[in-house]
């Protein structure tokens, strides 16, 4: 049935074309996105996740755990800096 398809594998440097399409993305929408908050906090995520998918794409293809633990810290940085935004955006809605 599928006999035309060909098995296809997704190599390293298709991986970090994808960080880097993903942390472009996001620069792009904090750049031409100024007024809105909420979008500019997306933005910043999309380009920190990219960053750490970077990171855990090169721990993995050079076999060491350190930019696996590198990417477990963005990502709890991530998440605080994430809340905090978001606590501050309430706050500033409701006045």
């Amino acid at each position: 049935m599928f006999r035309f398809c060909k098995k296809t594998t997704m190599n390293s440097l298709t991986l970090f074309l994808l960080s880097i399409v993903l942390f472009f993305i996001g620069l792009l929408g904090f750049a031409l996105n100024r007024k809105n908050l909420l979008l500019i906090i997306f933005s910043l995520e999309l380009s920190i996740l990219a960053i750490n998918f970077n990171f855990f794409i090169a721990s993995f293809y050079l076999d060491d755990i350190l930019g696996q633990i590198f990417g477990v810290f963005i990502l709890t940085i991530a998440a605080a800096e994430t809340s905090i935004g978001l606590a501050i955006l309430i706050i500033y809605y409701r006045i």
